[in-house]
Formats: C-alpha cells, sequence, structure tokens
C-alpha cells in the first residue's frame, strides 16, 4: 500500500497536470458513472493529500481555491476523494507538451514504493475523440474507475479501496477522524508544534504498542510499514513497548523525524532512512527493485532502509540479525539489540 509522501507526489502531479482547467471527467468501467457525472466539466481548483487520502476539489468554471476564498469556498466545491489501498493506482499519458510520470501506487510485493505499474490489457475500453488541439489520448487500460482528462493530459484511476465525491463538510468529517500529517505544512492541526503534540498525547493515553500505533492512522496520518520501521530503529525504541510507557521526548523526536523523512520522500520519491556514513554499498538488503535505481546520485535501494525486509540480515549498526514479527496483520522489522 503507497505510503503517504506517494499520495502528497500524486496530489503534486494531479494539480501540475490540471489544476486550474475544465476536465472531462468519466468512468471508463462504469462503476463511477454518477459519480463522474457530478464533476464532468468542473475546473480542478485543489488538489490535496492528508495522509494516505487524496483529496481533489472541483468547482464551477471562475470558482475560487480553498486558499484563495477561505473556507466558505472550500465547502462549496465537490471533493473527489480516493484511497488507493493495496491496489490502486492512477497512470499518466500526455501529448508531449509536458512532462508526465508514468504512474503512482500500487507497489509490487515486498517493494516498499514505486511509481510503475503492472501492464494492463491493452484496448479494454474505447479511445476518447480527438479533442480541438488535435490531440486523442490513448483508450483506457484495465477497469479505469475514473479518468479525469484535461488539454494536454489524461489521468486513470484503477483499483481504488475509495472513490467517492463528498461536499466539503463531508470531506472535513473524513479529516476529523485522521491523525496529524508529518508532510502537511501545519501537519493538519494549525501547526506543527501542535500536531507533535496530538501524537505524542495520542500515543501516550494507550496500552497498545508503540509499533502497533504509529500504523494506525488516527494517530498519524500516512505512515506505512517502511516508516514504522525505520522511524523506530532510527528512535532505538523497541516497537512492542506500550505507548504510554514511551517518553515523550522520544515521542516528540519520532514525530520531528517522520517529517524529515516523509518530505524527503515526498520530494525524491522514493524512502530513503539511511544515515550516509551507515550505508555499504552493495549491502545485501532484499528490496531490489525501488525506483532509485539507475537515477543518477540515488541512494541505491539496498541501502536505502535500516531494517525494512533486511530480516535475518545483520544490523546496520551492531551487526545482530534483524528480527521480524506480524503485528497486527503486518510484519515489524527491528534489531532486538539497538531497540532493546
Amino acid at each position: 500500500m503507497p505510503e503517504g509522501h506517494t499520495v502528497h507526489r500524486l496530489a503534486r502531479a494531479l494539480d501540475a497536470l490540471f489544476g486550474g482547467q475544465p476536465l472531462r471527467v468519466s468512468s471508463p468501467q462504469g462503476r463511477f458513472a454518477d459519480g463522474a457525472a457530478l464533476l464532468d466539466g468542473h475546473v480542478l481548483v485543489a488538489s490535496e493529500a492528508w495522509g494516505k487520502q487524496l483529496f481533489c476539489g472541483f468547482g464551477p468554471v471562475g470558482a475560487a481555491g480553498p486558499g484563495a476564498g477561505g473556507a466558505d469556498a472550500a465547502d462549496e466545491l465537490r471533493w473527489l476523494r480516493v484511497h488507493l489501498g493495496l491496489y490502486g493506482a492512477w497512470t499518466f499519458a500526455g501529448d508531449g507538451s509536458a512532462d508526465v510520470v508514468h504512474a503512482i501506487g500500487a507497489p509490487r510485493k515486498r517493494v516498499g514504493e514505486r511509481e510503475t505499474v503492472p501492464a494492463a490489457p491493452a484496448g479494454s475500453g474505447a479511445a476518447d475523440p480527438t479533442g480541438e488541439d488535435g490531440w486523442a489520448p490513448p483508450a483506457p487500460r484495465g477497469a479505469v474507475r475514473v479518468r479525469l482528462r484535461g488539454a494536454h493530459a489524461v489521468a486513470d484511476l484503477t483499483g481504488p479501496t475509495a472513490c467517492e465525491v463528498l461536499t466539503g463538510a463531508e470531506k472535513t468529517a473524513v479529516e476529523a477522524r485522521l491523525g496529524p500529517d508529518p508532510i502537511r505544512p501545519d501537519g493538519g492541526r494549525g501547526s506543527l508544534d501542535a500536531a507533535r503534540e496530538a501524537f505524542v498525547a495520542r500515543v501516550r493515553r494507550s496500552r497498545v504498542t508503540v509499533g502497533q500505533q504509529l500504523m494506525d492512522q488516527a494517530v498519524v496520518a500516512g505512515v506505512g510499514n517502511i516508516y514504522r520501521a525505520e522511524a523506530l530503529f532510527r528512535a532505538g525504541l523497541d516497537p512492542l513497548r506500550p505507548g504510554r510507557e514511551v517518553p515523550a521526548s522520544t515521542l516528540a523526536a519520532i514525530w520531528d523525524d517522520l517529517v524529515v523523512l516523509m518530505r524527503d520522500g515526498a520530494d525524491r520519491g522514493a524512502i530513503v532512512t539511511t544515515r550516509p556514513e551507515d550505508r555499504v554499498p552493495g549491502g545485501g538488503g532484499r528490496v531490489t527493485r525501488q525506483n532509485t535505481d539507475g537515477t543518477p546520485g540515488a541512494v541505491p535501494a539496498d541501502d536505502a532502509f535500516y531494517v525494512y525486509h533486511r530480516d535475518g540480515l545483520p544490523c546496520r549498526a551492531c551487526g545482530a540479525p534483524v528480527l521480524t514479527k506480524e503485528l497486527a496483520g503486518r510484519n515489524l522489522f527491528w534489531c532486538g539489540v539497538c531497540q532493546a
């Protein structure tokens, strides 16, 4: 499942390709036909992420975005909410006038994050007609739930866990159930300081292990299995320690570290948590297809993580074997020495 940095990158990509444009919105698969009809012909005025939730705000031609028009403008928009889940992905195509990423979402098995998806059967839908500019987008591939068509590009959504149109009030209700997001400028709580305090207080009032709480989107939004394992290792914290027993200062430091790590992931398009001094070329990891491979100056995938998917391999810091166990249905990775 894509982690929060991927969804933030997706929001940026949609804004860059379609922001301020009236879009043709359709559902080639047919399952979202009613929702598409509510958005078709409207302008994309906002594209944002909160954790693993994507929100695209649509308004009539001339509508102001939330930043320009304030809370009332946000309430009047129609919001497309998408949660990619395990199998969802957006794929993109353009007329060549702008750089278009191939796809975002749908990580392969045992891989952290990537920006490509397996090829779907070709010819699964009719091609869009040629526009006034002479460009005809390719036919949808696979079971496309939503197609967004702008002046120079199309974006196709396949396999999402959630896809619905919300009012402004309904969007606010969804956000109220989410924890603070380390990538949002204010953390989703008005300021990063307030977001840090909310995170610390939430973890410390529960007996649930800190490792399990970091995967709870109501505690902190956007953290997935990789960031959970890596942040706990960097903090030297036992993932099985009850939240209420973790010092507030330790939790505050984890929050601050997540802000740095997750924003870096959103900027570079890959998760890299190792410090330069801890990287050994060909370090023996098993994550071999992260999308940094082959990029000049990028950290190779095998050197990107401390413990994630390195079970049985030596800890980069102490040499003890990295441990793994199932916790709340997900594999947990940690060092029993460094995180004692």
